[in-house]
């Protein structure tokens, strides 16, 4: 059980090991997107297209700032290290 909690904690968290409420809010609107897919499916009164495309969208958005700022951060410690050493060469 305590493997299952580090594990999900571990998705909620950037690479600094900080919390992050970009992948909260993205993880939370995907799981609720699938829900909202399978109730469609099975009910008579369907969801509203415009709020699945409203939940992808958030989906979407979270998560991707969350990889976007994951890449880019990356490049700018790089530089940071680069301009560093040319500082000190």
């Amino acid at each position: 059980m305590k493997k299952i909690i580090n594990w999900v904690s571990g998705l909620l968290r950037d690479e600094k090991g900080t919390p992050s409420s970009k992948r909260f809010i993205g993880i939370i609107a995907g799981l609720s997107l699938c829900i909202a897919l399978f109730v469609n499916l099975y009910t008579v009164h369907p969801v509203e297209a415009s709020l699945i495309n409203a939940v992808a969208g958030i989906c979407f958005g979270g998560l991707g700032l969350a990889s976007v700022d994951k890449i880019w951060g990356k490049k700018d410690t790089i530089k940071d290290q680069d301009s560093d050493q040319q500082i000190n060469s």
